[in-house]
């Protein structure tokens, strides 16, 4: 996550849009709050929006507002998140779910730096700084015609890539730690205080599939549910037993070609040195654009 980090501090302030990945639950919120915090426009609002959680007809009347009567339902005007997220940070969030009509009006936006509400014959001009977030492959979207390319590029002037927690498992203390006060102070009639030993070592050995989030959820639960002072390994999530690995198979006799053997080494690399891709790449005596061809599937 320092990687991560020292990449918010150096793009916070630069006027690219940024498109941050990764599995769902690891934090990309937060990474888009640490960079508007971090950004001259952290004196602005900071609007968000879930791209997937709104069908396409109101998502375009949140984004982008409406006059009076435009539409049947419409019976007073909206400004809509580009208008009040003017001055700061708007963060689009699952924006691969974004369906194609509205891809465009947004293209329209990124490119004319002025939005136009529905039913108006007007444009207004803004000045947003966009951060989107996915947990998709929005490349092979573009393959699928599911999303645009011409906006992926647009949206994409800085990628920042949050690593899942199974692979920055040095974070689970302190994570844990604070998910623990926080939950304390939310349920002040709780009686937990602290982790046993034997749950501080489940959390380590448990793979965390829902990332942070999950995280977050069972201490939280074991906070609102525990009968004593500590929780036990018993109120958390059972470690599960690992899986067919991703990155070290067994060959047998299949011939398989270099790329393939190339990709699955880069992720065993990766996933060895904890997430951290600038070290990878030392390791591997590559760069960054190399590290993220060989790991991509369809370099694979």
């Amino acid at each position: 996550m320092s990687d991560v980090f020292e990449l918010v501090r150096r793009v916070a302030d630069a006027s690219l849009p940024v498109l941050i990945t990764g599995e769902t639950g690891v934090g990309k919120t937060a990474v888009a709050r640490a960079l508007h915090a971090e950004s001259e426009r952290a004196h602005g609002p900071f609007v968000s929006v879930n791209c997937a959680a709104l069908p396409e007809s109101l998502l375009e009347s949140e984004l982008f507002g409406h006059v009076r009567g435009s539409f049947t339902g419409a019976t007073s005007a909206r400004s809509g998140l580009f208008v009040e997220a003017d001055g700061g940070t708007l963060f689009l969030d699952e924006i691969g779910d974004m369906q194609p009509a509205l891809q465009a009006k947004l293209l329209h936006v990124l490119e004319s730096g002025s939005v136009r509400p529905i039913g108006a014959t007007r444009e207004r001009a803004i000045d947003v700084r966009i951060v989107a977030a996915t947990h998709r492959d929005l490349r092979k979207l573009v393959v699928s015609g599911s999303f645009r390319e011409d906006l992926l590029y647009r949206i994409e002037g800085v990628i920042i890539d949050v690593p899942p927690l199974r692979q920055r498992r040095e974070d689970i203390p302190l994570l844990a730690q604070r998910m623990l006060e926080e939950a304390r102070a939310r349920h002040p009639q709780a009686t937990v205080e602290r982790f046993s030993s034997a749950a501080s070592h489940a959390l380590l050995e448990y793979r965390w599939p829902g990332n942070v989030r999950e995280l977050e959820h069972a201490i939280g639960r074991s906070v609102l549910l525990g009968r004593g002072q500590t929780i036990e390994a018993s109120d958390l999530p059972t470690p599960r037993a690992p899986g067919p690995s991703t990155s070290a198979r067994d060959f047998g006799d299949t011939v398989i070609p270099v790329r393939e053997l190339q990709r699955e080494y880069a992720a065993w690399a990766l996933e060895r040195l904890g997430g951290r891709k600038m070290i990878t790449c030392e390791k591997l005596g590559i760069d960054s654009k190399t590290l993220a061809k060989w790991l991509s599937s369809d370099e694979g």
